[in-house]
Parts: structure tokens; sequence; C-alpha cells
């Protein structure tokens, strides 16, 4: 991997991570498209540290707290019912669901799921089911002419149902294509929770996941020695500041803004790789090149 591919790559994974548009699916393309080859799973993981390094550091006194609360909750009872406390052990129990399917289907991750057929439809799929949710949010935060406005959940209404149902979403992002924030965001609105809230939550769930894998993919690394340390830490860095930037965007876009431009760019780019594709100009399969 060249230092250009390494600054580009880095862009992407900063740019995408957070947006609802799946950052392993544009790290895919942007190979595909450059006739690079594929970065892989390993080179996705890593420098996914770098994204959720910027997520410790924007919400660093909510973690704060967070890890505080929890800690105390495990040896003082009182402290349990404590809001803060409570998210500890939620981002526990939403965890489990991305820990077990991601060993159950580690080799499929790292092969068959990165097949280019596979990541359209996903986007395609998931693009038009986060259309509904947002579609239904709007509906209750605007009201209409035969109904009032009502109020959607914040995370003092999270429970360990709702912690699992995100951690199943979470976990379909396993396969490229469907975006970690994406589906997570849009099994929280599906839930009734408010595009804040259900952001909010994504970002701290993503936090174990990620850095679990990113460190069992980076210890994975030093032992076989295929990747290219230098332009990935590069990249992991580039990704860094860039995921900072997003986080803080999105955040505020999201708290009087519509998801359905990324619902529309989502089935475009799924489109434009079917019908290249399908005419040969881009192949399927991870580290080909097209025809």
């Amino acid at each position: 991997m060249s230092w250009f591919e390494s600054l580009i790559l880095g862009l992407v994974q900063g740019l995408t991570e957070f947006l609802p548009v799946s950052s392993s699916a544009h790290l895919r393309l942007t190979a595909a498209f450059s006739g690079w080859e594929d970065p892989g799973a390993a080179f996705t993981a890593i420098t996914q540290i770098g994204t959720e390094a910027a997520v410790l550091i924007y919400f660093r006194k909510d973690i704060g707290r967070i890890v505080s609360a929890w800690t105390r909750s495990l040896y003082d009872k009182t402290w349990r019912k404590d809001h803060d406390a409570r998210m500890g052990w939620l981002v526990i129990v939403g965890s489990i669901p991305i820990g077990v399917l991601g060993l159950t289907f580690q080799d499929q991750i790292v092969g068959p799921f990165r097949d280019l057929r596979i990541t359209a439809t996903m986007l395609i799929v998931v693009g038009l089911i986060m259309g509904v949710a947002d579609r239904i949010a709007a509906r209750d935060e605007t009201g209409g002419r035969h109904r009032a406005a009502r109020e959607r959940k914040t995370l003092k209404e999270l429970g360990v149902r709702d912690g699992l149902i995100f951690g199943l979403c979470q976990a379909m992002a396993l396969v490229p294509g469907v975006s970690r924030s994406g589906a997570t965001i849009t099994g929280g609105l599906f839930m009734g929770f408010s595009r804040e809230a259900a952001a909010r939550y994504s970002f701290l769930l993503a936090i174990p996941a990620v850095l679990a894998s990113g460190l069992f993919e980076l210890k994975d690394a030093m032992e076989t020695g295929h990747v290219s340390w230098p332009p990935t830490m590069f990249a992991t860095v580039i990704a860094f500041v860039t995921g900072y930037a997003v986080i803080a965007w999105f955040m505020k876009f999201i708290s009087t803004k519509s998801f359905m431009p990324f619902v529309w760019y989502r089935v475009a780019l799924g489109i434009v790789i079917v019908v290249l594709v399908s005419m040969g100009v881009l192949s399927p399969h991870a580290g080909e090149s097209g025809g």
C-alpha cells in the first residue's frame, strides 16, 4: 500500500465511519474504483481504532461519568439505579450480539461477505428501511392534520430489551454495506427513540466492539506480518482527525435534519455498483480487478 492510498483510505474511513453509509463498503469501493487491492478486513479494523479514539475524546465526559458510576455500582447497590451506571451495563449487554456473531462468522466476514453484490444489496435494502424509520420519526416529531406530535424516547428510557435489539442491529454491520451507525440508529428509530438518543447510544455501543475488533486484528497482523504498518498507522491518524470533525457535525445535523439524503445516496450508490458489476467493469470479489 502506497502513502497516497493510505491517505485516501484514511480520509474515507474517517468521513464515513459515523455516517449511515457504511465505511467498510466505501473502503472496499474506493479500492475497487481506483484499481487498488482490497485493503481488507484487517486494515478496516485497525483504522477504526483511530475513529473510535475520536469517539472517546468527543464523548469523554459522558464516558467518564458512565465508567465511574458503573464501577461504583459493582460494590455499592445504591448506584445500580443511577442512569450512568445503567448505561454502563446496557453498553455491555448491547455488545454481546456482535461479539458472539463476529466470532461465529469470522471466516465469512473476511471472505464471502465482502462480495460487492452483497455490499450493493445491503446499501439499497438497509437504506430503504432507514427511510421508513426516518419517516416514522418525522411523523412523530411534527404530528399531522389528525394527530398531535408525540415525544420520542430518550436514553433514560433505555432498557435491557432495547439494548439487545440495538446490539443485534449493530451486529448486522459485520456485512459491508449495512453501516454500524445506520443499522443501530434505524433500530432505535423503530423502537421510538429520538434521532439524537439513538445516535448517542450507537456511538457509545460501538466503542467496545470496534476496539476489541481492532485490537484482535492488530494482534493477528503483528503475528502474521500481512499489514503494511507505516501506511496503515498513517491512515489511522488521518481517520482519527477526520472522524472527530464528522462526529461534531453529525451530532448537530441529526438534531434538526432528516436522514433522507443518506437514504437516496445509499440507494443510488447500490444501483451504480449493481450496474458496474453486471457490465463487468467491477469484479464482485475482493482483491480482483475489473474486466
